[in-house]
């Protein structure tokens, strides 16, 4: 241990002891701390035992410093006003000089519509933050922010420890994203004709089973698995294969790819709303602050009701 931690002293001790030296008065001091004579003389004789030496001296009707009080006072004075100083200083976060890094978590089907949204507003109000993106799914998100590995993080999730905050941001359902020149769902995309197609899934297990066989047990015919939705446009695209996925992200996709067409599915997936996570002890940090609330405007504007 420290030898700084291994030596016991009430901070109040000094506290009193600048004081009275202050006042050159017991009766003064007491007075100004809202405290009784005695219990400031106690206080005095505490301190001058733990230093060792004589502190005051008499003069007259007051005390006086003797040579190891004015060294004492010389050194505890400034730190005591730098510790109620730092105390009592409102927080101060300036965007447009913080050098701050920033650890986000994000989902695979949030990074393309969001990131680059967010770096704009940063070049323009914060030009010296950085961010650090990590992968993040319901699967570890809890574990990613309860280790610290990122600040804040936004994906759907499960159960949490309960020092995540959570912020509900919307809530969409799935689409189907096809080809019209290769996939023919039909007038009526029955669930028959659904599953007589070929499907591309996104699967974070690395298996055959997505969102459809989990939520309603059903087994599609899965052609491919990938780990991420970044790559679902291009295995659609020129196939006769169908990606059932969220509506955001088939809705940049067909940004993208304006040839691939959606439909509703035979079914109804309801999925778990977009949340954006932190640590109830980042709760008012603002540097944080101010990247979640960026956040959560520019999901809230891409959400369907916008």
């Amino acid at each position: 241990m420290n030898a700084l931690y291994e030596k016991s002293l009430d901070l109040n001790l000094l506290r009193v002891f600048v004081v009275v030296a202050e006042t050159g008065s017991v009766t003064a001091a007491a007075a100004r701390l809202y405290l009784t004579q005695p219990a400031v003389s106690a206080a005095l004789r505490r301190l001058t035992s733990a230093v060792g030496a004589p502190l005051f001296v008499r003069s007259g009707r007051g005390l006086e410093l003797s040579a190891r009080g004015r060294r004492l006072l010389a050194t505890a004075r400034p730190h005591l006003e730098a510790l109620v100083e730092a105390a009592l200083a409102p927080a101060t976060f300036d965007p447009r000089s913080s050098e701050r890094t920033v650890r986000l978590g994000l989902s695979d089907a949030s990074e393309s519509w969001l990131l680059p949204r967010l770096l704009e507003v940063l070049a323009r109000e914060a030009p010296k933050m950085r961010l650090v993106v990590l992968p993040a799914q319901f699967r570890n998100v809890g574990a990613l922010l309860s280790t610290s590995a990122v600040d804040l993080a936004m994906t759907v999730a499960d159960e949490l420890p309960p020092n995540i905050r959570r912020l509900p941001l919307f809530h969409e359902g799935f689409v189907c994203l096809f080809d019209p020149r290769h996939a023919r769902p039909g007038k009526r995309f029955t669930l028959e004709r659904y599953l007589e197609h070929e499907h591309v899934i996104v699967s974070y297990n690395g298996d055959l089973r997505g969102v459809v066989e989990d939520v309603l047990g059903i087994q599609r015919k899965v052609r491919v698995s990938i780990p991420s939705f970044h790559g679902v446009g291009d295995l659609v695209e020129g196939s006769a294969l169908v990606a059932t996925l969220p509506g955001m992200v088939a809705r940049h996709v067909l940004a993208l790819r304006p040839a691939l067409r959606t439909v509703k599915p035979p079914f109804v997936v309801e999925g778990a709303p977009l949340e954006l996570l932190w640590r109830a002890t980042s709760e008012d940090d603002e540097a944080l602050r101010f990247v979640r609330e960026h956040v959560a405007r520019i999901a809230r504007s891409q959400s369907p009701a916008a």
